[in-house]
């Protein structure tokens, strides 16, 4: 038979015991390796997904300024007046076209 190396003073029977438990501690740190190889990969995906949400919200606010800026142009009070008199063909009532109407 082939001799068997004991750690010494113990019996085989806790010699495989302490087999047992090294090896489920080693394969716990490969396990725990491998999930925060995992959690930085899904770390760095989420913050390239983040940097491409920040740009979009960066663009999409400049639109909404542009936007805002267009609006206040078009219903500006000069303007509306100038193409209600100039297409419209409208205009402020003289004081003879005024009727006052009483219930």
């Amino acid at each position: 038979m082939a001799a068997r190396k004991h750690i010494a003073g113990l019996d085989p029977a806790e010699n495989r015991a302490l087999n047992l438990l090294v090896s489920l501690c080693l394969g716990a740190v490969v396990l725990s390796a491998f999930l925060v190889i995992h959690s930085s990969h899904a770390c760095r995906g989420l913050y390239a997904e983040l940097q491409a949400l920040e740009a979009d919200q960066w663009f999409l606010q400049e639109d909404y300024s542009r936007l805002l800026l267009e609006e206040s142009t078009w219903a500006s009070h000069h303007r509306v007046e100038k193409v209600a008199t100039d297409e419209l063909d409208m205009h402020s009532p003289r004081m003879q076209e005024l009727k006052v109407v009483t219930p």
